[in-house]
Order: C-alpha cells, then structure tokens, then sequence
C-alpha cells in the first residue's frame, strides 16, 4: 500500500517517532487502526511526543479541553 505525495504529506506529519510510514497516511492510519490508536496527526505536539496514542487517551485529552 502507497499514497500518493509522500513528500508533501511529510511536511505536515508531526510526528517524532522514527518510523516507515512517515507521509504514508494510509499506511499509518492502517496501523494504529489496527492497534487502537489515532496517529500523530490527532494530537498537538506537546502530546504526540508522549506517543500515547490511544482512542482512549485521545477521548480523556478532548474532554479536558487540551485537544
């Protein structure tokens, strides 16, 4: 699986972990999808870098008005 634009998409990832899908966004999607989670881009940098990318976590940040 591939995604068009790779390059462009990378300008606006934000996020830090080292990984192969970086400006692959289906690819990433797909993973933390299959995981549970919600990629970087849900979060504002301050949280990505926690890398607690749960549904869960996301759900909590929202509720207390940081997301």
């Amino acid at each position: 699986m591939s995604c068009e634009n790779q390059k462009k998409n990378q300008k606006h990832c934000n996020c830090t972990y080292p990984c192969s899908r970086k400006g692959i966004c289906c690819e990433c999607i797909a993973y933390h999808r299959a995981n549970k989670e919600l990629p970087a881009c849900y979060f504002p940098d301050d949280i990505e870098k926690t890398y607690i990318r749960s549904i869960s976590n996301f759900i909590k940040l929202h509720n207390e008005g940081k997301i």
